[in-house]
């Protein structure tokens, strides 16, 4: 169940849409696409009305939901050619498979497609047309590395070009070097809606210490009203209190404890997206 879902997909951007198993993303995506009937709110493509009785904006839609439709005894050709407007009908399918590196299988019958396979043709299906707004539910199955890389390449290449991306996926570290904007979604709500550049500022920056008595360390870090991550090890998140580093440093230089070394890294989508549920769940407790 949905409540309260409202959101805007940009001209040109890719949203990346994260949430746990039975957050509401693909019921967000069926509803966008007016596969299934919604009893409050309005969803709408280019200002024209979705809705399960009312498909007209769909002509400019392209989308994998779930699984791929493929008939087993044509080949990835003949799905694409039937598939594919007429106008440059040609060129937009070999732009595709260009794309994601379907030349060596493309005129093999379908039947004898691996689940990697079959899963490109089918995104090469929805993006063939060269559609106003992509709608893409785990591209990334099945995939190997190179064809996840080759993907995104294709993904902000056609973004570039005016087509708006909505994604959703498990591998949070690969729609992290893809996406604009993030919806991060559970229960069936958006809990933050903010772009991958806003999230990342304020996640901060993470410092984790090594010292010669770690022990003690953490004891005068939280001694001088610090707080450390999550974790055995001494990390302290730096945002926009630009002194966080500096006190935890004189706190532990102070105590009489040596200073080993300092690592720095930023928080990534997944951590981010694992603290905001947890916290959602205190706060529900």
């Amino acid at each position: 169940m949905l409540r309260g879902v409202d959101f805007t997909v940009e001209t040109g951007h890719i949203v990346g849409l994260v949430g746990p198993n039975g957050a509401g993303k693909s019921t967000i995506m069926k509803a966008v696409l007016g596969l299934i009937p919604t009893n409050a709110g309005t969803i709408e493509i280019d200002g024209q009305a979705v809705a399960i009785t009312s498909h007209q904006a769909l002509k400019q839609v392209g989308a994998l939901i779930e699984y791929p439709g493929i008939y087993p005894f044509l080949t990835g050709m003949q799905h694409l050619t039937l598939f594919a407007k007429k106008k440059n009908r040609a060129e937009h399918i070999q732009r595709i498979v260009a794309g994601l590196g379907m030349g060596p299988y493309i005129n093999a019958k379908a039947k004898s497609y691996s689940l990697g396979m079959k899963q490109k043709l089918g995104i090469a299906q929805a993006l063939v047309n060269r559609p106003r707004l992509v709608i893409l539910d785990e591209p990334m199955n099945g995939l190997d590395p190179q064809a996840v890389k080759d993907l995104r390449d294709l993904i902000q290449a056609e973004a570039k070009n005016g087509t708006s991306f909505l994604i959703s996926s498990h591998i949070l570290s690969e729609l992290e070097k893809l996406a604009d904007d993030v919806l991060v979604l559970n229960e069936g709500h958006i809990m933050q809606e903010t772009s991958m550049t806003e999230l990342e500022t304020a996640n901060g920056v993470l410092y984790t210490l090594h010292t010669v008595d770690d022990a003690a360390a953490r004891t005068a870090i939280t001694a001088a009203g610090l707080t450390l991550e999550a974790g055995p090890g001494l990390t302290v998140r730096q945002t926009t209190n630009a002194t966080t580093l500096n006190r935890t440093l004189v706190a532990v230089v102070n105590a009489g404890i040596n200073i080993q070394s300092i690592d720095q890294s930023h928080p990534d989508l997944e951590s981010t997206f694992l603290q905001m549920v947890a916290q959602s769940k205190q706060k529900e407790a």
